[in-house]
């Protein structure tokens, strides 16, 4: 895939206080990017570095599944630049096994792990299984209740009941509102549109929920996590209507993050990049991305 012409990114025609919107895509290690997209030969050490040339922001799904150890942390602190956001999510014995409830020291212990990132752990994400529905809101209530103020958190909901339109879907924007939390959009929309067509799909189409599209954000920090297709073009297709809506955002002084997905996530780098850049065209004055760390070009002497 050939990666689109942006805007012009020379620092001199950075406006002061420009828009910033964040992109990135589900991780900053994946293989397949090495010698394609960034340097071959990456130590582990070196690929958080090489990846936020690239992008501005990045999903750290590895947190859900456990805790990292204090030295990967100051290791992840010392690659990020100042600018660059991680939205971690909180590890899954707190969101899935305790379902939020007695969670608390568990939660500060994990926020406590990531003071080295200061601000660039912005925001930590609370994502709910599909069985968490509205009898649990006074669960959810409870929990945001006792969150400190040292981070950001955003909100991913997976029942069906909050997104139809229902009291239940009322009550928990007015929940997250009241506590300043963002409730983190979540668009298969492209994904699901036509049948499957690579195993990366078929899984995705058997793990992915299918929830109805919100544009509506309740903070200055709107999130949005959009999965396409293993086909660029019908991904980049897919997002069109974020454009107006993102740009928007903008206009009104929000920084948005949006996220790519995509089944094998071989072009997500490039991807995230080019929904920069066609945010960008209705945004000009929107604060350009880093000029990506490419691999070296082979010669044949």
């Amino acid at each position: 895939m050939v990666e689109p012409v942006l805007p012009a990114t020379d620092p001199a025609r950075t406006i002061v206080n420009a828009p910033v919107l964040r992109v990135g895509c589900p991780m900053w290690a994946h293989q397949p990017w090495q010698g394609r997209y960034l340097p071959d030969g990456l130590r582990r050490g070196e690929q958080l570095a090489a990846y936020a040339t690239w992008c501005n922001a990045v999903e750290g799904n590895t947190t859900f599944y456990g805790a990292p150890a204090a030295d990967t942390v100051a290791s992840w602190a010392t690659h990020a630049p100042d600018g660059f956001r991680f939205m971690f999510k909180l590890p899954r014995t707190i969101t899935h096994e305790r379902r939020l409830r007695d969670a608390g020291d568990e939660t500060r212990a994990f926020l406590r792990l990531l003071e080295p990132l200061d601000r660039r752990a912005d925001p930590i994400s609370i994502q709910l299984p599909g069985s968490f529905g509205p009898a649990q809101l006074g669960d959810l209530a409870r929990f945001v209740s006792t969150l400190p103020g040292t981070h950001r958190f955003a909100v991913e909901v997976r029942h069906p009941a909050f997104f139809d339109g229902s009291p239940a879907e009322r009550a928990l924007a007015r929940l997250l509102g009241d506590h300043g939390l963002e409730w983190i959009g979540f668009d298969t929309t492209t994904l699901f549109a036509e049948p499957p067509t690579s195993d990366g799909e078929r899984d995705a189409w058997s793990n992915k929920p299918r929830v109805p599209v919100r544009t509506r954000a309740l903070t200055d920090r709107p999130i949005v996590r959009y999965i396409g297709r293993d086909d660029p073009e019908r991904t980049a297709a897919g997002w069109q209507h974020w454009i107006p809506v993102v740009a928007a955002w903008l206009e009104a002084g929000s920084t948005p993050t949006f996220f790519v997905h995509t089944p094998d996530n071989l072009e997500s780098l490039v991807l995230a990049r080019r929904f920069h850049a066609d945010v960008r065209s209705v945004v000009p004055e929107l604060e350009p991305l880093p000029e990506p760390n490419r691999p070296e070009p082979t010669t044949l002497f």
